[in-house]
């Protein structure tokens, strides 16, 4: 089964950048949809982009011109770089896939995703 690998979470302040990366073994991601999402406590995960080969993207409007999702084919990994960090970007951040094969449109719906990573945490102080 495919195994996805969060890292790069910590504390910054506003203004300050991140860059999460996703480790993923045993597939190729080349053959996957692949996103980032997000969620806090009491609220329901929300998709913060997606990527599928050919570099089609896609980004929760609060994040465009801020995040920016890429993957590497050759070493099979999914990166999410974080500018302008603000706290309402706070979060447990987690790496998705599924084939896309299987998948409606390589959204921000986490329904679509079948293989979840163990999160990674991002705090952003005022």
């Amino acid at each position: 089964q495919v195994q996805l690998v969060e890292s790069g979470g910590g504390s910054v302040q506003a203004g300050g950048s991140l860059r999460l990366s996703c480790a993923v073994s045993k597939y190729a991601i080349a053959q996957f949809c692949m996103g980032w999402f997000r969620q806090v406590p009491g609220k329901e995960r929300e998709g913060v982009a997606s990527i599928v080969n050919f570099v089609a993207t896609k980004y929760l409007d609060s994040v465009k011109g801020r995040f920016t999702i890429s993957k590497d084919n050759t070493t099979n990994t999914l990166e999410l770089q974080l500018n302008s960090l603000e706290p309402e970007d706070s979060a447990m951040y987690y790496c998705a896939a599924v084939e896309s094969w299987r998948s409606k449109g390589c959204g921000l719906d986490s329904i679509e995703y079948s293989y979840w990573g163990q999160g990674t945490q991002v705090y952003v102080s005022s």
